[in-house]
């Protein structure tokens, strides 16, 4: 694309189930100049998440039509006059799915990237990134979990999944299971990313199958797409079961059938604790998540569990392949650099 030219994709219509690519439109402008306190980005990746699918229905704290959508993004400070950035800094931001932005540090999650040697970019949108600290939120503060407890986690292989088995390894876990949307999925989750089991939800009912794999029963899940993932999860917890509920993937797209499972009064029974996880409430455990991670990263014992899509022009094809599951981890768009 022309660097003189600063191009964001735009919603111009609501989604009815499923978003197409008529939904959607690239409008492009001069590339904006920063004013008094600002510094202009040029984004080198962005990051596309099921959860701006639900933004894009509206309403509170929902996308505006006609205007650029956001996203997690990390970019390069091109100009400044922020006293607090200077050209070159590398940044993470949320004004996203745009090839450049104007930001200001501290302001909606404007913040310099950690110089962390070795570590490759796509890690600060993965598992250093939301998708990360979402999980290590859920697995440490959520569901407190300990060393020697099984844990299963659904979505295993998108991007929080991804990361909540890597963390759940290095915390202790002892056994980690988990579901996703098809048979390569689930033998990458066994054959690349050592989960100690998983299945494809699509072969049969997820409380059976979750019963097969984990016979014993669970202590922790991670929910990412409620529906009968959690009611399977909440028949298969031991007493005093944690349960981490991140995001609702089975109603993302107009299935607003009942997010309450049929056995819920189990949680009573059992004595389960069920808690939400939003990751705006954990941003100060950033510094923490870094700390624990980065070893490991360097390492080779974790990966950042991506899929690319090279250039912004293919932003929305990148969010509704996402979408329908056609990647493994988390997926990024690279823009620039």
């Amino acid at each position: 694309m022309n660097t003189d030219t600063a191009c964001a994709v735009h919603q111009i219509a609501r989604p009815t189930g499923f978003p197409v690519a008529s939904d959607f439109a690239y409008v492009c402008a001069p590339v904006p100049e920063p004013a008094p306190g600002t510094a202009l980005v040029e984004n080198l990746l962005l990051s596309v998440d099921p959860y701006h699918r639900g933004l894009m229905d509206g309403g509170e704290g929902g996308f505006e039509l006609n205007s650029p959508l956001e996203g997690r993004a990390v970019g390069r400070v091109r100009a400044s006059r922020d006293s607090g950035l200077k050209e070159g800094d590398l940044v993470f931001h949320r004004a996203g799915w745009r090839t450049h932005a104007l930001v200001t540090l501290g302001v909606d999650g404007t913040r310099r990237l950690r110089d962390h040697e070795g570590v490759p970019l796509e890690a600060y949108l993965s598992i250093l990134g939301g998708t990360g600290l979402t999980a290590y939120a859920a697995l440490t503060r959520t569901a407190a979990l300990r060393a020697g407890e099984d844990l299963f986690v659904s979505s295993a292989a998108g991007g929080v999944g991804t990361a909540t088995g890597h963390i759940a390894r290095l915390l202790g876990a002892r056994r980690i299971i988990g579901s996703a949307g098809s048979a390569a999925k689930v033998a990458h989750l066994t054959g690349t990313l050592g989960f100690d089991a998983a299945f494809d939800y699509h072969d049969g009912p997820v409380g059976e199958q979750l019963a097969q794999a984990a016979p014993g029963g669970i202590d922790v899940y991670v929910d990412n797409v409620g529906g009968d993932h959690l009611e399977g999860a909440i028949g298969s917890l031991r007493e005093y079961g944690r349960i981490a509920w991140v995001g609702a993937i089975s109603m993302y797209n107009g299935d607003r059938s009942p997010a309450a499972p049929r056995n819920l009064f189990e949680v009573v029974h059992k004595s389960l604790r069920l808690e939400g996880v939003l990751v705006r409430n954990h941003t100060n455990l950033q510094d923490e998540l870094e700390d624990f991670v980065v070893p490991h990263l360097r390492s080779g014992q974790v990966g950042t569990d991506t899929t690319v899509v090279q250039g912004f022009d293919h932003t929305v094809e990148a969010f509704l392949g996402m979408l329908h599951g056609d990647y493994l981890g988390k997926t990024l768009v690279r823009a620039a650099g």
